[in-house]
């Protein structure tokens, strides 16, 4: 089919281009800086350069599309609000669809956003869902926890540098899954009509705190964590101060966020339902601990080859 793919070079949206070209799809990409989007355009895309707030720019990326998937979030570094950049684009994107009868819609969400309206992020996905319930398109809504590559840069590196891990507020269980896994299942729905207008859990095999992620990054890299814990007061003040600064504003809405993983909340769901109407083996599904392993596998035989390389040098300037 031929798909409208936004938010595609983010970190679940350049896998979804990925699989979906693997598949036999056509994939054009919305982006906004086709620079930094080459790469997908060596996979096989078409790009599109554009803006969501640019109405026209959204009408002429949607000539001859079938499907649109939805797997874009304003970025950290935005400056605008995150109810402009968000909830304007989304509105733009719908009405847009609309207009030029685009019916097949897929959604990225998050879990819970009823519960946590008062967290930007949340409130706007929250808000996006229920306008696709009560609209015509043919959507389907996949609500996710958080991805496995995020555990690297938040657990995995810092336990390997010997650097400061960061925890704050109540250990929240959250059921982490790998991008390839979220990619494939979010294709696979793409022309499934057993999956329109339903909303769908997209989850890992099992959910993990804090403390027990840690303990897996300590098992397989062999190393002592530095655990260091902000007070989640601290938190709050600190978004307060960036708030009074429009420059600030993204990063005040961001750091409400941690709201969410501070919780106590699960973030998890039973994924029966979502594998049984797209045939998938959860048995395929990656688990965090295989994930982890495989990580500390690579980068730990690489550093063993860097450091044997090291060696030959030093030896090749011994006078003997």
């Amino acid at each position: 089919m031929k798909i409208l793919l936004v938010g595609a070079t983010g970190t679940l949206g350049r896998q979804i281009a990925k699989q979906a070209i693997e598949e036999g799809h056509e994939v054009r990409c919305f982006v906004r800086n086709p620079r930094k989007a080459s790469f997908l355009q060596e996979w096989g895309c078409e790009l599109t350069k554009g803006n969501l707030l640019n109405f026209s720019d959204i009408e002429y990326a949607l000539q001859n599309i079938e499907v649109v998937i939805d797997a874009a979030t304003s970025r950290p570094d935005d400056s605008k609000s995150i109810y402009e950049t968000d909830w304007d684009g989304k509105l733009n994107l719908f009405n847009a669809c609309e207009s030029i009868n685009v019916k097949r819609i897929i959604f990225l969400s998050i879990l819970h956003t009823e519960k946590f309206r008062n967290v930007p992020l949340m409130d706007i996905k929250f808000c996006t869902e229920k306008l696709l319930e009560k609209s015509g398109f043919d959507y389907t809504i996949f609500n996710c926890a958080a991805f496995m590559q995020g555990v690297i840069s938040q657990f995995a590196i810092p336990v390997l540098d010997s650097q400061a891990v960061w925890m704050s507020g109540t250990p929240t269980k959250i059921a982490y899954m790998n991008t390839q896994d979220m990619a494939k299942i979010i294709v696979s729905s793409i022309d499934n009509p057993k999956t329109y207008r339903l909303t769908l859990p997209l989850v890992g095999p099992k959910s993990w705190d804090s403390s027990e992620v840690i303990s897996l990054c300590e098992k397989f890299s062999e190393k002592k964590a530095k655990i260091f814990r902000v007070s989640p007061f601290l938190i709050s003040i600190t978004q307060k101060v960036v708030s009074f600064f429009q420059d600030s504003l993204n990063v005040a809405e961001r750091l409400a966020f941690a709201e969410v993983t501070s919780s106590g909340e699960s973030l998890d769901a039973d994924m029966t339902k979502t594998y049984e109407l797209l045939d998938i083996n959860k048995d395929e599904i990656t688990t965090l601990e295989s994930y982890i392993k495989e990580y500390y596998q690579q980068i730990l035989k690489r550093l063993r080859e860097m450091e044997a390389d090291l060696n030959i040098e030093e030896k090749k300037r011994l006078p003997f």
